[in-house]
């Protein structure tokens, strides 16, 4: 007798809910307790999802919708502080060259310092590869919210590139002769 398949299969999902967890925390420890606590909720509610559906949206809708029951438990403000000195999400995959770890660093401070809907829209989208549709339902927000948040992380991801580069520019200075030293 074969095995009676599952109604789905959450196994493959679990990197995504994963990197998308501690996309939310920003605190790999708090991020397994995260997808530990959205995948009770997604067993208890295993029932509602609609064969056919979207598992992998359902599964990130769970696991925003946890984080955000945990921050109104926890009380948001004192949490952000506290994970944003404990930041250290992603995953080297190569070892990076001393210039593009200092890149690296920049840009995930630079992420972690946009507002959290707006971060959570571009990692959903940007990360996770998500359709615009299928990100505003995992957020439960309206498309044209979500294509606004996502343009506004990216213009302050731009603003804060071309600060950055006036600042070093600024900082830079000419060193040898100006063309008249013999």
């Amino acid at each position: 007798m074969t095995p009676k398949p599952h109604r789905f299969n959450i196994d493959g999902q679990l990197a995504i809910l994963r990197r998308y967890a501690r996309s939310l925390t920003r605190n790999p420890d708090e991020a397994d307790d995260l997808v530990h606590d959205a995948l009770v909720k997604v067993y208890e509610r295993q029932a509602s999802f609609k064969t056919g559906g979207n598992l992998r949206s359902w599964l990130l809708s769970i696991v925003h919708n946890t984080h955000i029951d945990r921050l109104r438990d926890r009380g948001s403000v004192e949490r952000r502080h506290m994970a944003v000195r404990e930041a250290e999400v992603a995953e080297q995959w190569r070892p990076f060259s001393q210039d593009q770890a200092v890149r690296v660093k920049q840009i995930r401070e630079a992420f972690f310092d946009l507002p959290d809907e707006q971060r959570e829209a571009l990692h959903l989208v940007a990360i996770e590869e998500l359709s615009y549709q299928e990100a505003a339902v995992a957020l439960g927000i309206p498309i044209g919210t979500l294509m606004s948040r996502i343009s506004r992380a990216r213009t302050r991801l731009r603003s804060l590139e071309d600060g950055e580069t006036r600042r070093i520019s600024r900082d830079l200075k000419l060193i040898g002769g100006s063309g008249n030293d013999q």
